[in-house]
C-alpha cells in the first residue's frame, strides 16, 4: 500500500523530532545507522532521505538502547531483526540466544516493526517457545501439519505445535492428527470454490469482497466445527 506523500519525513525533520529526547543526535549520527543497517530509509528520484513514522520508532529504539541500555549496535540489531519477525527480544543483552514470543494467548503484541502480525521464527525458536521435541516437529512435517513458509514458520506453526504439545499429555500423536489436516483441507477447497470467481475478476474491490469473504467463512467453518464435536461429545454420556 502507497504511503502518503506527507507521510514522509526528511532527515532534517527526523532529527527535530528527536532532538527532544536525545539532544546529541545529529545527521551524521543518523546516517551511521543507516550504513550500519539499523533502519533504511526510502530514497526520492533525486537521492534524499524520506523517512516513515516507523523509521523514526526504529531510531527511538536504538538511541534509546545505547543510552539506558548501553546495548552494543550489532545486539541492538539482532533485536530489530526480532522484533521485524514478530518477537520480543531479550530485555537486556545477555546471553540469550532465542527471543521469548511477543505474545499472548494467541495474540501478537503491540511495539514490533513488523507490517503484519505474522511470525517468522527459525526452528530453534518454534521449539522452545511449543516445547515441541525435535523428533515430534519432524513427524508432524512428514504429515503436513506444520510446514516452512519460505525459511520460517509462520504463527500458525506455532498455534500447531502448542496444540500437539498439550494433546501429547493425553497420549495423543502427531499420527493421530492427520484427520484434522484432511478435514482442514477439504474446508479450504470449498472456500476456494467460493472465493475464486471474486479472485478473477481482478478489481481491487472483487479482491476486498474475497478477502471479506474468506474471512466470513472461515469464522463460520470454525463455529460449525465447534457445534458438531460438542453435538458429538453430548452423544457419548
Amino acid at each position: 500500500m502507497s504511503v502518503p506523500a506527507r507521510a514522509y519525513l526528511s532527515i532534517g525533520e527526523v532529527l527535530n523530532k528527536l532532538r527532544g529526547d536525545f539532544p546529541d543526535v545529529t545527521i551524521s549520527k543518523i546516517r551511521f545507522l543507516e550504513a550500519e543497517g539499523l533502519i533504511d530509509p526510502q530514497r526520492t528520484p533525486s537521492g534524499y532521505r524520506k523517512f516513515t513514522n516507523t523509521d523514526l520508532e526504529r531510531l527511538r529504539y536504538v538511541l534509546l538502547a545505547q543510552r539506558d541500555q548501553y546495548l552494543p549496535l550489532k545486539v541492538i540489531k539482532d533485536n530489530l531483526d526480532a522484533m521485524d519477525r514478530g518477537l520480543e527480544p531479550a530485555v537486556n543483552g545477555g546471553s540469550v540466544s532465542v527471543p521469548r514470543l511477543a505474545t499472548v494467548d494467541g495474540e501478537i503484541a503491540a511495539g514490533n516493526f513488523a507490517p503484519s502480525n505474522d511470525l517468522r521464527l527459525s526452528r530453534e525458536e518454534l521449539l522452545k517457545s511449543s516445547q515441541l521435541k525435535e523428533a515430534q516437529l519432524v513427524e508432524l512435517e512428514s504429515h503436513g501439519l506444520i510446514t516452512l513458509k519460505g525459511r520460517h514458520y509462520d504463527g500458525d506453526a506455532l498455534a500447531v505445535a502448542r496444540c500437539v504439545v498439550e494433546m501429547a499429555a493425553f497420549g495423543i500423536e502427531a499420527r493421530h492428527l492427520r484427520s484434522f489436516k484432511s478435514a482442514a483441507d477439504r474446508e479450504v477447497g470449498l472456500i476456494e470454490q467460493v472465493i475464486t470467481p471474486l479472485v478473477r475478476q481482478k478489481s481491487p474491490e472483487a479482491k476486498a469482497r474475497a478477502e471479506e469473504v474468506q474471512r466470513e467463512i472461515a469464522s463460520l467453518s470454525v463455529r460449525l466445527h465447534a457445534a458438531l464435536i460438542r453435538g458429538g461429545l453430548q452423544r457419548l454420556k
